[in-house]
């Protein structure tokens, strides 16, 4: 009677602590979508960082769950925090469908963390370079595709640093610095917007510094180019005999 009543002590306290297992990995992740449905993202983030343990690298849901972990810090404002977990999706699952898009979200939030084109662009800089590793490593894919559309507004962002440091150095008549700034824009970005602007600078300070031959070249490049710019026919009159 001893060893039953032990047996059944043992079975009764087993169900007693039945309430206290974990639930089961799918039933976690199917939980932590609904939060991210919810737009409860601060809630979700506990959820993803136990499941990226808890998921094997072999199964597919260990790539979503990583991405998912770093969406729910974007959309928190932990940009820091959502790179890394961004890039540990696309290094770790590159043949996974969440890599591309991992990088494009890591370069975002590279984007985001830059807020303003004459403070220190290093986190720009960064963007680019992931904008550009996707567009290399999945090219054609959606993701890169929508890269592309944030390459073309880094592109202005920059020529806009690199314009507003040529204006600096105009102003204060340091023209070879200046020059300097405004050829970057023209070689290094010649499809943003403020391109032509730096030509019409540039012919402003080679008529300073009287340097004919490459105020003619620039002049010659604006009317082929940017026949209908303003400003362009008081600054770079047609020469003397042309149709």
């Amino acid at each position: 009677m001893r060893r039953v009543w032990m047996v059944a002590a043992l079975v009764a306290a087993g169900c007693g602590r039945g309430s206290d297992v974990a639930p089961e990995p799918m039933t976690e992740l199917a939980r932590a979508r609904d939060l991210i449905r919810h737009g409860q993202y601060a809630k979700a983030i506990p959820v993803f960082q136990r499941l990226s343990f808890e998921l094997a690298p072999s199964q597919p849901e260990a790539a979503e769950a990583r991405y998912y972990l770093g969406e729910c810090q974007f959309q928190t404002k932990d940009y820091a925090s959502a790179i890394q977990e961004f890039r540990r999706a696309a290094d770790a699952f590159p043949e996974s469908p969440w890599a591309p898009q991992a990088l494009l979200r890591a370069g975002d939030a590279n984007l985001r963390m830059w807020k303003r084109p004459e403070l220190d662009p290093t986190y720009g800089e960064a963007a680019l370079a992931i904008y550009q590793e996707l567009s290399g490593r999945y090219p054609g894919s959606d993701a890169a595709q929508r890269a592309s559309l944030h390459v073309k507004e880094l592109s202005n962002r920059f020529a806009e640093k690199a314009y507003k440091t040529g204006l600096f150095y105009q102003k204060r008549r340091a023209y070879d610095s200046a020059i300097i700034y405004f050829k970057q824009i023209i070689a290094t970005y010649p499809d943003a917007a403020l391109a032509p602007q730096a030509l019409l600078r540039l012919v402003e300070i080679y008529r300073s510094m009287i340097y004919l031959e490459e105020l003619e070249e620039t002049c010659a490049h604006l009317r082929r180019y940017y026949p209908d710019l303003q400003g362009i026919a008081e600054r770079c009159p047609a020469p003397v005999g042309a149709p």
